[in-house]
């Protein structure tokens, strides 16, 4: 048995092998897949989908909230959360059963830290060691010698952007885009529109609401609402939807490097192409 010590100074008691693991954190969950300990998992989250194994867990929880009594029959050896939006989860759980809260990452680098620390905490070093080592070959892409000034938007069940305390802040500006509310130190924020409007963003990145359907004919009508026509974002053509329709930016975990990296970079060469030409 280990004694770990977490980001808000609580310590909890864990194994040196997990047998039963419940993970309320899709990047964590997605993590665990990585580092071999899929099989372990005996419940996650709603939101958990990435890689395909982890949609087909038992779902125990929403963002906030789980049945604690189901819980209990599990028996887990750890329940792994983060922190934000799932410290509500924590505090309800952690006088009565191990739980671990991760810290929610601030940076593109944070993303990296946190499969870090989820290997301590598993007892899996070296495995999450090589994992970093595989994703930060992702960055080799990366070379930004113009910035585009940058509207990010997210539908959380209401239009949200991200300010300077967001690892989306930090990694759009890694890879070209300068977001417009990249100096409000927050995290999360509900925007104004008549403010990104006066900004004028090159470029507008929208996240729709997970599992919902929307396309391009939904974002036009979406900017005529807020009457946007007039943005060098949307007079230029640079108005991009996230793909599918998983989570994309929102989530955190190595499908990050694999996944949002690659699409953002693309985009970012498309348009500087578009310049040039």
């Amino acid at each position: 048995m280990r004694i770990l010590k977490m980001f808000n100074g609580n310590e909890v008691s864990v194994p040196d092998k997990l047998e039963r693991i419940v993970s309320f954190s899709p990047a964590v969950t997605e993590i665990l897949f990585n580092l071999g300990l899929g099989d372990k998992i005996v419940a996650d989250s709603a939101f958990c989908s990435r890689p395909e194994g982890a949609r087909y867990k038992r779902k125990l929880a929403s963002y906030s909230t789980t049945r604690k009594d189901i819980l209990k029959e599990l028996n887990p050896d750890i329940i792994l959360t983060i922190g934000g939006y799932q410290e509500i989860l924590y505090n309800n759980l952690k006088d009565d059963m191990p739980v671990y809260i991760f810290e929610l990452p601030s940076s593109l680098p944070g993303l990296l830290d946190l499969i870090s620390k989820v290997g301590i905490v598993v007892n899996k070093k070296v495995e999450a060691r090589n994992l970093e080592l595989k994703l930060i070959k992702q960055y080799k892409n990366i070379n930004t010698d113009i910035f585009f000034k940058t509207y990010f938007e997210m539908d959380l069940g209401g239009p949200v952007t991200f300010g300077s305390m967001s690892y989306i802040t930090d990694a759009l500006y890694v890879m070209g885009f300068d977001t417009i509310y990249a100096n409000f130190d927050r995290e999360w924020i509900t925007p104004d529109f008549d403010f990104v409007a006066r900004a004028d963003p090159d470029v507008i990145i929208y996240e729709h609401k997970m599992y919902r359907e929307f396309d391009y004919s939904d974002m036009e009508r979406l900017i005529l609402k807020r009457k946007w026509n007039n943005i060098s974002a949307v007079k230029n053509g640079n108005v991009f939807i996230t793909p599918g329709r998983l989570d994309f930016f929102a989530h955190h975990g190595p499908s990050f490097f694999t996944e949002v990296i690659p699409w953002t970079i693309n985009i970012y060469n498309n348009i500087k192409n578009k310049i040039k030409n």
